[in-house]
């Protein structure tokens, strides 16, 4: 009986250890990554295209002009596909989760073990899309040369696939919807993540590896110092 004892107490000690282990080893990781930057020989131009990041605290938009470079999104995401867009809604304010978590946690209360354990071990990712009157609520602000643009442009429009497929769900509000992509999202593949490897793609300065939106808010200027 006491070497059983002994047993169980030495499993459930590596047990703990391990419930330690992985998520120290995640942040250290997380906190590394975010610092290593990529297109590190980068530099905001004088002038250019400005775009920004939004983000609620755990989460980031890209949010990119309708028309700019000659590259239009509302014929990828025209405004049928919502049910009310303010007519002077210049903007797209562009981001990617994971599905369960994206459509049924329209609040933070609505969070539940299972959206969360879906958002880490993985699922599909989904992308959200709104309509923008005003860009100044974003937290950050980055001015492109016009072929960065161009390559960011393409780099989000390419994960709509061939012909973008808004899904059934009512959105969060009048002038957003979701649409399906053929990825998956989970606790590597987050939601800023792809915020990073969509900037990245573009040639800008982004953060190597940022599951979480201070490896990219803390990079770019404040949008209120946006022109």
């Amino acid at each position: 009986m006491a070497r059983k004892k002994r047993k169980s107490g030495r499993f459930l000690r590596r047990a703990l250890m391990a419930m330690v282990a992985v998520p120290t080893a995640y942040l250290l990781a997380a906190l590394i990554g975010s610092i290593v930057p990529v297109n590190r020989g980068w530099v905001e131009p004088d002038r250019g295209i400005t775009i920004y990041l939004a983000d609620n605290g755990i989460h980031t938009d890209i949010i990119m002009p309708v028309k700019a470079a000659g590259l239009d999104w509302a014929p990828v995401v025209p405004r049928s596909h919502f049910a009310t867009v303010d007519p002077s809604a210049r903007y797209i304010a562009i981001g990617a989760g994971e599905e369960e978590v994206y459509l049924n946690t329209p609040r933070w209360v609505d969070i539940k073990p299972a959206t969360i354990w879906s958002a880490l071990a993985g699922g599909r990712r989904i992308l959200h899309v709104e309509w923008v009157a005003d860009p100044r609520y974003a937290a950050r602000a980055i001015r492109l040369r016009p072929e960065e643009y161009r390559r960011l442009w393409q780099a989000v429009r390419a994960d709509f696939g061939p012909r973008p497929d808004r899904i059934d769900h009512p959105g969060y509000g009048p002038a957003d919807a979701f649409y399906r992509t053929d990825d998956k999202a989970n606790a590597v593949r987050t939601c800023n993540q792809w915020t990073a490897d969509r900037l990245r793609l573009a040639g800008i300065k982004a953060p190597l590896w940022s599951p979480f939106v201070w490896g990219l808010t803390t990079r770019y200027r404040d949008a209120s110092a946006a022109n």
